[in-house]
């Protein structure tokens, strides 16, 4: 029996347990830094398949070791866990059982295919190299990757060679797909503070009105990226909280936006920075206002090695076929996993897992939902091209 055949046998083997994860993880969804259920079930299962659990440098997460029979070289494979703060709307056998979260991003998919790696990766026979897999916490608030790498991970645990992959609503399940070079955008986490006169509803004009001042703010923030693309995909910048007043007849002092920035090249972030900062000018002026700009985080543009990428394609190709492997043009969404490539050439793609009935939703959005097909695929693709990697 050849590695295809075999490797597949494994994955068919492994799927219904990978499944049965992935709809726990979605019913017990967990923020940022409180995956502390979610850390559990992983390394439950990592020690159940007889991996190596190491202790992670972060209070929730997971990191486990595999190490072949045979030399080569060192892949760590990562997978992001952490939920976001939605309502869950579907009415699925497995939704969220807890209020305002779920995983509204696909990260149960994720992680449940990386525990599938490590179900087949623990019963594959005459393994090369070493691996690595990597369970980080908090990518949605951008600080998860760089808490790791900051407490020393990759010292730890270094690798020749970084793979993950992000499950999509945008691709019919079964597909793949990647692209070399830059891939996914920069992204830069926004606050405006603004400060104005205030005063009673019934008297209340532009001048000193934080309320208007913020509302048109937020409607104009797409013109600090207009005309700023790369291969015809747009720059975006976009609100994503206004918080401002307390009555209904009082017009406060303070108003709060926070938004984000997504740019891919530095020379993008350096002009669409001025231009923002001319727009904060012009707000100010027109409502006689004052606003504060902070830059309260961001992670950099995920940037796939160009060899690592041809390698997972051809990995891909090889236990999927050529038909369902596609080059993608970049996208404006962003990942930390960028943190992790910026350090070892590694490789980012994309996993297909649109609903058949084109309900899927929007990634973020309270009617998000993934076919589980995509848990196998992304396993299988995660798996060969691990094997394949540290045979090269």
């Amino acid at each position: 029996m050849d590695q295809r055949t075999s490797l597949q046998a494994l994955i068919d083997r492994a799927t219904p347990t990978m499944v049965e994860l992935r709809h726990d993880l979605h019913a017990h969804p967990e923020l940022s830094f409180a995956e502390h259920r979610t850390t559990a079930v992983i390394r439950d299962r990592l020690l159940e398949l007889g991996w190596t659990v190491a202790p992670s440098p972060t209070e929730t997460g997971a990191i486990a070791t595999l190490t072949g029979r045979r030399p080569g070289r060192r892949v760590l494979v990562r997978a992001d866990i952490d939920a976001l703060p939605v309502q869950e709307e579907r009415d699925l056998p497995y939704r969220s059982s807890v209020d305002g979260v779920m995983h509204a991003c696909g990260h149960d998919v994720h992680t449940a295919a990386l525990l599938g790696v490590a179900d087949v990766l623990a019963h594959a026979e005459d393994l090369p190299g070493s691996y690595t897999l990597l369970f980080q916490p908090a990518e949605e608030g951008l600080g998860g990757a760089r808490a790791m790498i900051d407490s020393g991970v990759l010292t730890r645990h270094p690798a020749d060679a970084v793979i993950g992959g992000h499950v999509t609503s945008l691709a019919p399940t079964g597909f793949v797909g990647a692209r070399a070079g830059t891939a996914m955008s920069e992204a830069t986490a926004l606050r405006v503070d603004i400060m104005g006169r205030g005063g009673h509803g019934a008297m209340a004009g532009a001048e000193g009105n934080v309320v208007l001042a913020v509302s048109q703010l937020a409607s104009r923030l797409g013109e600090v990226v207009e005309g700023l693309a790369l291969d015809d995909v747009n720059c975006a910048c976009s609100a994503g909280v206004i918080q401002a007043g307390t009555a209904n007849n009082v017009v406060p002092r303070t108003a709060l936006l926070r938004g984000s920035l997504r740019t891919f090249t530095a020379e993008q972030l350096a002009d669409a920075s001025a231009r923002l900062g001319s727009l904060l000018d012009e707000v100010e002026r027109t409502f006689a206002v004052r606003c504060s700009l902070s830059v309260t985080g961001g992670t950099p543009a995920v940037v796939n090695d160009p060899v690592v990428y041809e390698s997972v394609m051809a990995s891909a190709r090889r236990v999927l076929g050529e038909q369902f492997v596609l080059t993608m043009p970049p996208t404006p969404a962003s990942d930390d996993v960028s943190e992790f490539l910026n350090r070892v050439p590694g490789c980012y793609f994309f996993v297909g897992g649109a609903l058949a009935d084109g309900t899927s939703g929007s990634h973020h959005g309270p009617d998000f939902a993934i076919d589980d097909g995509a848990v196998a695929v992304m396993a299988h693709v995660l798996s060969a091209s691990a094997i394949d990697l540290a045979t090269a």
